[in-house]
């Protein structure tokens, strides 16, 4: 059986950026909206952030040598008060939130996507500001010079507040719940790979929930391009094959899994559901031949 893929050439799209060093995030991010508009051209979009960034750079020259803070505080009045960029809180769960030519057209996004935002022009400007995956909220970090002082942790959802430690642990507990357990190290900066991965996730349990099954499976195919490592990505590429009826990938990702992932007494059920579904695969597949 032939099964078509119209989507099937973006992983190798992101693949070519991801191997680079450093990794074009921009690029990465409007090659993952492809999902939505195949035919998209990139120029329009990274002009868009050069003027942005141009601007940031022009403001932070009149203030050269100030503090950080004061740094970040010009690039988020720049981005926010000037732009117009916002969280679009009345429709948090749009899909066009991640995708970053609609997010710099209508200005609004979630917090991930605003984050790649601001990283872009704070490093067109020649500042230093890095992704932060925390728990259930995308925050950004950036040095302080300050002898002795934390790193300043900024919410690109909130007009690039800054949060202290307290405001920090205020929006585990609100994100995640009282027990949740509060640690410095959730503030450590992410990887452009982890942050590219977690804004496909984003996509992909957006497209399951929409039934978006081709979008889906392309968006865990480029999930595990940028983090092979990322075992449930292959499980899930595998059941998203199987609802394709592309039995003969499903097949492959799940023994893959199966035999990669490190099981233990707890996981009884889940590997019994997958070996139910592995035989009933082979059964197929023979039944095909």
């Amino acid at each position: 059986m032939v099964v078509h893929r119209p989507f099937a050439h973006l992983a190798a799209e992101l693949h070519d950026i991801v191997s680079a060093d450093p990794i074009d995030l921009p690029r990465a991010a409007l090659v993952i909206a492809k999902l939505e508009y195949p035919q998209l051209d990139p120029a329009p979009s990274m002009v868009k952030l050069r003027a942005l960034g141009d601007q940031a750079a022009h403001a932070i020259k009149r203030i050269a040598g100030a503090p950080p803070r004061d740094l970040l505080a010009t690039i988020s009045h720049e981005l926010y008060e000037k732009a117009g960029f916002a969280g679009n809180n009345a429709h948090y769960d749009d899909f066009r939130n991640s995708l970053l030519n609609v997010v710099l057209d209508r200005k609004l996004g979630i917090p991930i996507s605003l984050a790649l935002v601001y990283m872009e022009v704070a490093k067109q400007a020649n500042v230093d500001v890095r992704g932060v995956g925390f728990p259930g909220r995308f925050l950004l970090t950036a040095p302080d010079d300050a002898a002795g002082a934390r790193p300043l942790i900024l919410d690109p959802f909130d007009r690039g507040r800054e949060l202290g430690e307290l405001d920090c642990r205020a929006l585990l507990a609100e994100l995640m719940g009282e027990d949740a357990e509060y640690s410095a190290a959730l503030l450590r900066p992410c990887s452009p790979r982890q942050m590219l991965a977690r804004m496909l996730n984003n996509l992909k349990r957006t497209y399951v929930e929409l039934r978006s099954f081709p979008q889906a499976y392309a968006a865990t195919d480029m999930i595990l391009t940028v983090d092979p490592s990322l075992l449930t990505e292959l499980r899930d590429r595998g059941l998203l094959a199987y609802h394709l009826d592309d039995f003969t990938s499903a097949l492959r990702d799940l023994e893959d899994y199966l035999r990669l992932n490190a099981w233990t007494d707890d996981d009884r059920k889940e590997r019994e559901q997958l070996w139910n579904h592995i035989k009933n695969l082979r059964r197929r597949i023979a039944g095909l031949n």
